[in-house]
């Protein structure tokens, strides 16, 4: 069906005002309660069994979300993701639960504007240009200790490059400080990423809770946070450090103000978590991916020994398609009814949209299930087809960051490694909680080249 066929005319300006009646998408015949049970237990799984029967757009009862819209359209996607944010905004609740009431994730409209235009220039093309050697030296230092010769698990080496890349870019240097947040990070997001798919209790129940150990990591966070922030600004050398954290002290919103230390902290932890798992997750699911795929990989070595990366940068777009690892973006409904497509949704429901249910629809990508990286050679994927990092306004300021470093981990890897191919079955997804990663860890097995 095309996009054509679904968005209807929206009402001429004098009728805007009236809402509409509304219109829901239809709700499979499943106890609301197995509903949400379903959702929980494998989101995946459960909403690619009801696009079965019940088409692109249906609507479910979910915990957290409450009365929610599953979208999987890639035309009802861009019409939710282009809408006026007055109308759809924010999805409620969101992220901020376990980041912070400063973080991106929990600011809207206007403070959500002015927020990421802060945060766009450290994340822009050209100031990444400076990372690539960061990526670089973590790689070769991470994989001076890697066994040769016998199976290991990337993921979490992938985890330790990634966290370290990302907090020499927004710290700008190494050390003591940066030790502690090491010891810190991990755990926290592991433990946070679990939590933030859970409904928050009224009260943590202490240190035994899992929201109170999570509490616990704030307080130590915050902390080093601040020592940190107070070692940048009495650094005399501010005006030319072009770290994050710098960068962040010195910048200002239209009127002059500032941001606080608290929406600073709340913002550093929301680029080394998001900068982080979700990062090495993709390269976990990469070496899974290619080391079952002979053709694939042999032609990744050929052209990491020379200064191209067509290719590879097709590999990462069909790894991030074929292998999903946050697998929804949703908008949370503040106008009265929004029109999307055919259907009228009411004020309060959220709209979500299903990112690998739409990565693997057979009309916009022939044999879906396909590990094909050639699908994107010369040719870009359709902008709302093709939606790892989400749409819009709310579009992750860190893709372009991203991108670059998987490009240049892979690179490094492959200039360095000869990865063995394996006829074992493709591991299976396993759910952190926000991200899916391979359950085995992306295991290979590697040798030093001459």
């Amino acid at each position: 069906m095309s996009e054509a066929t679904i968005i209807t005319p929206l009402p001429p300006a004098s009728e805007a005002a009236a809402p509409l009646p509304v219109r829901l998408p239809p709700s499979p015949p499943i106890p609301k309660f197995l509903q949400g049970a379903g959702f929980s237990v494998s989101r995946n799984w459960t909403v690619a069994q009801i696009v079965r029967r019940c088409g692109d757009v249906f609507t479910l009862t979910l915990p957290v979300f409450g009365r929610t819209v599953i979208v999987t359209d890639p035309a009802l996607a861009k019409q939710l993701f282009m809408a006026n944010t007055d109308d759809v905004g924010n999805i409620q609740p969101n992220l901020s639960r376990v980041l912070g009431s400063g973080s991106v994730f929990a600011l809207d409209g206007t403070d959500h504007r002015r927020r990421r235009k802060l945060l766009t220039p450290p994340f822009h093309g050209k100031s990444i240009k400076n990372y690539e050697t960061i990526f670089e030296e973590e790689t070769l230092r991470e994989a001076a200790d890697w066994p040769e010769g016998q199976a290991f698990e990337t993921l979490e080496p992938m985890m330790r490059i990634t966290l370290n890349a990302i907090l020499r870019a927004v710290f700008g240097a190494d050390g003591a400080h940066l030790d502690e947040l090491r010891r810190i990070i991990p755990p926290w997001v592991t433990l946070g990423s679990r939590l933030a798919v859970l409904p928050t209790p009224r009260r943590t129940y202490g240190r035994f809770s899992p929201w109170g150990r999570l509490a616990a990591y704030r307080r130590r966070y915050d902390e080093v946070i601040g020592r940190l922030i107070d070692a940048v600004q009495a650094d005399p050398h501010l005006e030319d450090r072009d770290d994050v954290l710098a960068l962040l002290l010195r910048s200002t919103y239209e009127d002059g103000s500032t941001m606080s230390r608290q929406d600073i902290g709340d913002e550093l932890l929301t680029l080394l978590a998001a900068g982080h798992e979700t990062t090495a997750a993709t390269l976990g699911w990469a070496f899974e991916r290619i080391s079952r795929h002979p053709q694939v990989l042999a032609r990744l070595a050929a052209e990491a020994d020379t200064d191209g990366n067509e290719y590879r940068q097709a590999t990462i777009l069909e790894i991030q398609r074929s292998r999903t690892v946050i697998d929804f973006a949703g908008r949370h409904v503040y106008a009265p009814t929004f029109q999307l497509g055919e259907w009228v949704i009411p004020q309060g429901f959220s709209i979500v949209v299903a990112i690998d249910r739409v990565h693997h629809r057979s009309q916009e990508f022939t044999d879906p299930d396909r590990f094909d990286p050639q699908r994107f050679v010369g040719q870009r994927p359709n902008t709302f087809s093709h939606i790892p990092f989400g749409g819009g306004t709310r579009r992750c300021v860190g893709a372009a960051f991203a991108n670059v470093e998987m490009d240049v981990v892979l690179r490094t890897v492959l200039r360095h490694f000869t990865i063995e191919t394996t006829t074992a079955p493709g591991e299976k997804a396993h759910s952190r909680g926000v991200a899916y990663t391979p359950a085995d860890g992306g295991r290979v097995v590697m040798h030093r080249r001459a």
